[in-house]
Parts: structure tokens; sequence; C-alpha cells
């Protein structure tokens, strides 16, 4: 008895985005002030002391906030950052820029060398795809660290 062949099939893929948030209601980003109070007031919440998550926000040409996206969660002390996972979104919804946040549950507001390396390779890949990182915050109930007012960035 011969085996019937079952004819192989391609999955289409789509890429959607849907701006839910009319213009004039768009938030623009003009200082790494207005990332953090954007952030603590929008993003995070109770479990900022607890488990370390890291967002990418997405930004126009006129700096207006497109929408943002969780892009990793972990534990108490890190979590793992995809290049891929972080640009998908920001592909999407063709972003001009990006924004890089994450929070540090230990309240530590400096950079730890995994930091550091994340924020070059993603800001080398960004180049690479026309996407400019213009900033990395790291984030606690007390305040922030901005790469790009260090001169990091």
């Amino acid at each position: 008895m011969e085996k019937k062949r079952v004819p192989k099939r391609v999955a289409e893929i789509q890429v959607t985005y849907s701006a839910k948030i009319k213009k004039e209601e768009r938030h623009q980003v003009k200082c790494s002030l207005d990332i953090y109070q954007i952030v603590m007031s929008e993003i995070y919440g109770d479990d900022i002391e607890y488990v370390e998550t890291f967002y990418v926000i997405m930004l126009n040409r006129s700096s207006e906030i497109l929408g943002y996206k969780q892009v990793s969660k972990g534990g108490s002390s890190g979590t793992v950052v995809d290049a891929k996972v972080v640009f998908a979104p920001a592909l999407k919804c063709h972003a001009s820029s990006i924004l890089l946040v994450h929070n540090h549950p230990s309240s530590s507001l400096y950079p730890s060398q995994p930091d550091k390396n994340l924020t070059k390779k993603l800001v080398d890949a960004g180049k690479l795809l026309d996407v400019l990182v213009l900033d990395h915050l790291i984030v606690t109930m007390e305040g922030y660290y901005s790469f790009a007012d260090e001169g990091l960035i």
C-alpha cells in the first residue's frame, strides 16, 4: 500500500499595528524625566520592587509615543532580553526611534556591566535597522538613571 503524500503548506505572516490613541492624545517625550513620569504612571505597577521587567517604547519622528511593549519579564535579580523581540514591535509600527526601560528590584539606580553591554548591542542593532535608540532608563520607586543623560548613548 502506497503512502499518500500530504501537500506541504506555507503560513502567511501578518504584521499589524493599530493606533488606539489619537494623535492629539499622545505623549511627547522631550527629556528623560518625561519618560520616567510616563512609565511610572502608566506602565509600572506594584511589582516594580519584586520582578525585573524590560519594556520598549516606540516613538514617531515627532517624539510622540506610538506605544509600548513588555519584551521581557524575569525574576528578582535579572531578565533576559532578545534583540529580535525588542525590535519586532518597533518595526511593526514603523517607529523612528525607541526608548528602552527596565527596573531594578534591588532599587539600585546604577547599570550593571550586562546592562551596559545590552545597551551597546541594542544601539548597534538599531543603527542597522535605522531605528535610533534614544535612551535606556533604569527605574525604581526612588528615581531613574538615564544612559543618554550620562553620555553612555
